[in-house]
């Protein structure tokens, strides 16, 4: 069995943000020469996600709205956790998104559904954070 590991490095210029990484992610696929397998994709952030969902505007609107409705960033006095940071709300919203996805390698491909492509979200952003990609198969 074959191992490929490659890190990914963003960084917003927003506190919140989504950015579509399906392609990064099929180009690190490319780099490794696994045909078959399982590809694992993880935020290496206590305040960032990773997750599958459509790419569609409307949608990306909806979770901005819903995940503040859910962990509201502001008043920062809400959250215990605010006082040398102000980001309480952004481990919240990790935590609702999720940490990984592990999507299936078929035929050198990522064996995505017809609408699904995989996202990093960004909740506490303006700095530099990372994305692991870790490849196995053969």
């Amino acid at each position: 069995m074959k191992s490929f590991r490659k890190e990914l490095w963003f960084e917003t210029s927003k506190r919140r943000e989504l950015i579509n990484i399906t392609t990064h992610i099929e180009e690190c696929l490319g780099e490794s020469g696994i045909k078959e397998g399982l590809a694992l994709i993880n935020a290496m952030h206590i305040t960032a996600s990773v997750f599958i969902n459509d790419d569609e505007s409307g949608l990306h609107s909806d979770f901005e709205k819903w995940l503040e409705g859910i962990a509201p960033e502001k008043p920062y006095d809400r959250y215990r956790h605010n006082g040398f940071e102000d980001n309480a709300d952004a481990h919240l919203k990790r935590t609702i998104m999720g940490r990984e996805v592990v999507a299936a390698v078929s035929g050198g491909k990522l064996d995505l559904g017809p609408w699904e492509q995989i996202f990093y979200g960004e909740f506490d952003g303006k700095r530099r954070k990372r994305v692991l990609v870790k490849i196995i198969g053969e």
